[in-house]
């Protein structure tokens, strides 16, 4: 049976008609020929099949040559295709082949290795995907979002995503945040069989639409539009670009745009000087062309893929879910984390410890008040809810719900209105300082009296003695309403006797503390941002061993602009009584100090703090909203994996880097070499596809480089590219090669008396020889015999040195010019490697003992005293 569909927005006269959400439930139900039952499991299958799955944007059939097409833009492989054309035109067919091969090699390895990444993520994801409830076959199943078809019955509750566009059948105190569509601030309230007030979105009060998110409240959805066809759906392209993370790419961008200028700088030079040596010109043009050539570190975007695909499938195995490869990079780079207290310093096991009048003594009104809120409130229950619940000792037999006003994080309250016997009660519970300041009495044994200053601080007294020994508090209070009151809004939470207060303990996690010191060791500041004040925050903090470096409460953000926000939250590690939009605010004010940011959070709350930073990390029993939100899900609830995550993040970006030092310090040296020796000598120092050969079989031996170890520095603190060292390291590094190179030249030419051929054939094998023995001196910092590099790293790299050894003496060196060598040039350029490796050894530690020296000097150990006059 073929998924029915509803009338589409077009009609055959000039009226435009009226959008399916004006039109009534049963209309509705007949056109999709559903009921409110739901479907069975057989016809969903079926229209699923036939209208297909219930996704924004669904992967274009030509994926593949777009993404070739993305690749082929990338500056450094527009430098090979350039030289590739200029060969093939040229009638260099040997050398056009070579280059195709090179960019062959690099597009082949890297699309493969980020088809298996995504397939890798894909499966991955789906273990955290989201899901819904819906009803089928009669019964209330999970199914999963996708899976979701026109006629389908949704059940729906606060914290829920709206999986599709739909009618309410069924609704209770519904609360839902539609700004992501229509742009109001505020949650708005839907009931079901609303009659439309008009065609607008936000006219549609008995109608939901995929994108927003259930505040509060319970309800029954009948899914009308699923995937393209919802609203949501139109402006796909521009939720796929929700928060762009460009750092890592801008960064690659602007180094192959660095290699692309110095490249172009090169051939201009051997060109010129080809022209001054009166050279033929298509030669020189070939030789400056393939120099190119071997200065592009071609496997770059491969290199990176890999490293990347290779660290989620680590983190998995440490129960990390990475939903964007590319945030493995800012894992690496995150200096800043900012974190919830509950669930991840506490917990999260609240017990409902004790219920108190403003005296501290022990209430039966407060349990009361606070059990019959709990009990009777409609949206998701949080820990509180929960604890109270557990406590039990209330009997609700005999209350009726009337009404309810949800709780909303601006005002920091929930009331429901109740009756019992006739007499009508609305009961408040939230904010302990917002529900006080609503209340002009206070419950005193059976009555009440009116507050006097004295019990105006005797309250305050008990609330700051409550928060001091760590206890999270509530508020409560209530009042008498008329037995006419059907509808309680915000204006009826006011003349409250105060009842008393609830407080909880949450203790501290048992492996917090080493996670938070785990996490110190490896650069990481941890940032606290709570709803909760700043005495239980401190009393945790405290109990963890976290340094209180500054408290800011959201009272105070609410008066800085973003400027003085930046300043003082950069000082600041608790961030008390602060709202979701406020946890924004601060993310983005850590971000705009060059912080990258990460974000530890999972409730309906936390959402656009998770939005807004580098990195958004969630649990997979988090809220919906906070999961579609996150770049990373941790499956186990612990501080303690994430700081593995960081460890993996930077293990990843260390191999990246690693590539990129190896292919400009060699590669230039090289380069430059053979540039410098085209000045000089009568003939060209080597043929332009013997350098195409040498590049190709260098990268060979680098493809095992994303495999490779780290080293502990690497993982210590936040990583970041430093393009300016980068500089400096090609600039001291390459040199060296340079040095040698000069030294191979007098031995080929004034001691072996080397012909064209033999001179081109011997630098050929020592170039080679060089850069890849290179590989296992600058892969680390330390020493390079004590840093173990992967076993595939070691048999590549000698793969290529018995290929560069043995192919002058076969026949199929002799198609790429090059000739059998002396014995004795070998043992000399057995010597001459040596002393290469311990000289290249020796600069590369007086390089990095230069950069600490450099940053020791930038910190001014002691503040200079004023001159005297």
């Amino acid at each position: 049976m073929k998924a029915p569909s509803l009338r589409h927005d077009h009609a055959a006269n000039d009226a435009a008609p009226a959008p399916w959400w004006c039109e009534g439930v049963p209309a509705l139900l007949a056109q999709l020929h559903a009921t409110e039952a739901g479907l069975a499991q057989a016809d969903a299958a079926e229209r699923l099949r036939s209208g297909g799955d219930n996704r924004l944007a669904p992967p274009p059939r030509a994926r593949l040559f777009v993404e070739i097409g993305r690749r082929l833009r990338n500056p450094l492989v527009l430098v090979l295709l350039a030289a590739g054309a200029v060969s093939a035109l040229t009638g260099e067919g040997t050398s056009a082949w070579i280059i195709g091969a090179v960019i062959l090699l690099s597009l082949l390895l890297d699309q493969a290795q980020q088809q298996r990444a995504l397939a890798a993520a894909g499966r991955l994801v789906d273990t955290v995907s989201l899901r819904t409830t819906a009803l089928r076959d009669g019964a209330a199943r999970e199914v999963e979002i996708a899976a979701l078809v026109p006629g389908d019955v949704v059940r729906l509750a606060a914290g829920s995503l709206v999986p599709a566009d739909g009618v309410l059948l069924r609704a209770e105190d519904l609360f839902v945040q539609q700004s992501a569509l229509t742009g109001e601030s505020f949650p708005v309230e839907k009931k079901a069989g609303a009659p439309a007030a008009g065609p607008a979105l936000d006219q549609a009060g008995g109608a939901l639409f995929r994108g927003t998110s259930v505040i509060s409240g319970t309800a029954s959805l009948l899914v009308c539009r699923t995937g393209a066809h919802t609203q949501i759906g139109a402006i796909s392209g521009l939720l796929d670009a929700r928060r762009p993370d460009l750092a890592f790419e801008n960064d690659l961008r602007q180094f192959g745009n660095f290699i692309l200028r110095l490249t172009f700088a090169l051939v201009l030079l051997v060109l010129l000087a080809s022209g001054l040596a009166h050279r033929a010109w298509l030669e020189s043009f070939m030789f400056a062309v393939a120099l190119a050539v071997g200065l592009t570190p071609e496997l770059l975007p491969m290199v990176v893929t890999v490293s990347l695909s290779r660290g989620a499938l680590r983190l998995a195995r440490a129960q990390v879910i990475v939903k964007r490869l590319s945030a493995i990079h800012n894992l690496g780079s995150m200096d800043v984390l900012c974190t919830d207290k509950t669930g991840t310093l506490t917990e999260a096991k609240i017990e409902l410890v004790r219920h108190v009048d403003i005296a501290g003594v022990d209430s039966p009104a407060a349990l009361e008040a606070v059990y019959l809120n709990s009990h009777f409130e409609s949206g998701i229950r949080t820990p509180l809810e929960d604890a109270v619940l557990a406590h039990g000792g209330v009997d609700v037999a005999p209350w009726r719900k009337i009404d309810e006003v949800p709780f909303d994080f601006e005002r920091r309250r929930l009331s429901v209105l109740l009756e019992r016997g006739g007499e009508r009660r609305l009961i408040v519970k939230g904010a302990p300082a917002d529900v006080l300041a609503h209340c002009d009495r206070f419950q005193q044994g059976e009555g009440f009296a009116a507050w006097t200053a004295e019990a105006r601080d005797q309250a305050q007294a008990t609330l700051v003695a409550l928060e001091s020994d760590g206890f999270r508090v509530l508020g409560v209070a209530w009042k008498a309403v008329p037995s006419t009151l059907e509808d309680a809004q915000l204006q009826d939470e006011n003349e409250l006797v105060f009842a008393g207060f609830a407080a909880f303990l949450d203790p501290p996690k048992a492996d917090a503390r080493a996670a938070l010191e785990a996490l110190r060791a490896q650069g990481v500041h941890v940032k606290v941002l709570t709803g909760d004040s700043e005495l239980v925050t401190r009393h945790v903090c405290e109990a963890l061993g976290l340094p209180v470096a500054g408290v800011l409460l959201g009272a105070e953000i609410a008066t800085l602009d973003d400027r003085a926000l930046a300043q003082r939250a950069r000082r600041a590690n608790l961030f008390c009584r602060v709202d979701p939009i406020q946890k924004n605010r601060v993310i983005r004010a850590l971000r705009a100090r060059g912080h990258v940011v990460g974000y530890l959070g999972d409730g309906i709350n936390d959402a656009p703090a998770l939005h807004s930073a580098d990195i958004g990390i969630s649990v997979d029993t988090g809220a919906d909203s906070a999961r579609a939100a996150a770049d990373v899900i941790l499956l186990r609830h612990s501080l303690d994996v994430l700081s593995q995550a960081v460890a993996e993040g930077r293990r990843t970006f260390a191999n990246t880097r690693k590539y990129i030092l190896l292919g400009t310090s060699s590669n230039f040296g090289n380069m430059a070499s053979m540039a410098a020796a085209a000045v000089f000598l009568p003939f060209l120092p080597m043929l332009p596809v013997q350098i195409l050969l040498n590049n190709l079989l260098y990268d060979t031996a680098s493809v095992a480089l994303p495999l490779d170890r780290v080293e502990p520095a690497d993982v210590a603190a936040p990583q970041h590219w430093d393009m300016p060292q980068l500089r400096r390291f090609m600039f001291v590094i390459g040199p060296v090669s340079s040095l040698f190179d000069l030294g191979t030249f007098y031995l080929l030419l004034v001691v072996l008396g080397a012909s064209a051929a033999q001179f081109q054939s011997g630098w050929f094998v020592e170039s080679l020889a060089t850069q890849v023995l290179a590989i296992f001196v600058i892969r680390t910092r330390g020493p390079a015999l004590a840093g173990r590099p992967h076993r595939a790293l070691v048999l590549a790299a000698a793969a290529v040195l018995a290929v560069a050894a043995a192919l002058p003496f076969t026949p199929l060196g002799g198609l790429f010019g090059l000739v059998a060598l002396p014995l004795p040039f070998y043992g000399a350029l057995l010597g001459m490697t040596l002393c290469y490796l311990l000289l290249l050894e020796a600069v590369k530690r007086l390089f990095y003992r230069a950069r600490r020296a450099g940053a020791a000097r930038k910190i001014p150990r002691h503040p200079r005293r004023p001159r005297r006059a």
